[in-house]
């Protein structure tokens, strides 16, 4: 039986880094829909509709307008039907506060936005690699 394509929901702000981090789920087969939004408070609306479908993963920026992406991840990870979503932070902050909170929180992982497009295809195979545990 083959198994589902998984469904993932980008909260990402910077235009380039959402094109490349977009196109990079597209391409990964395991993914087989890419959500994109723009800041937190677009994420938690996203979750909230019931018309879109739930997500299996999300990822996160965290320096992000509106609501950033530590403040919705609390809002998603204590509210009882979003806090199973295995969620994720990517940062070019390397910041050891944000990477307490996202533990404190319950984050997967605190990943750290890669400088090059290649290294941006690691992602998705880590974040494979952390759900299938």
């Amino acid at each position: 039986m083959p198994q589902k394509k998984l469904h993932i929901i980008i909260a990402e702000d910077d235009n380039d880094d959402a094109d490349v981090i977009f196109e990079t789920f597209n391409n990964n087969p395991e993914f087989g829909k890419v959500s994109l939004v723009t800041n937190g408070e677009e994420l938690l609306n996203f979750l909230k509709d019931t018309a879109n479908e739930t997500p299996d993963v999300i990822l996160t920026d965290i320096n992000m307008p509106i609501r950033n992406g530590i403040e919705a991840l609390q809002e998603i990870l204590n509210h009882h039907e979003l806090r199973n979503i295995p969620c994720f932070v990517y940062s070019t902050s390397i910041n050891p506060s944000y990477k307490q909170k996202c533990d404190v929180l319950g984050v997967k992982a605190y990943l750290i936005k890669p400088y090059s497009f290649e290294a941006f295809d690691e992602i998705p195979k880590t974040i494979l690699s952390i759900i299938a545990d």
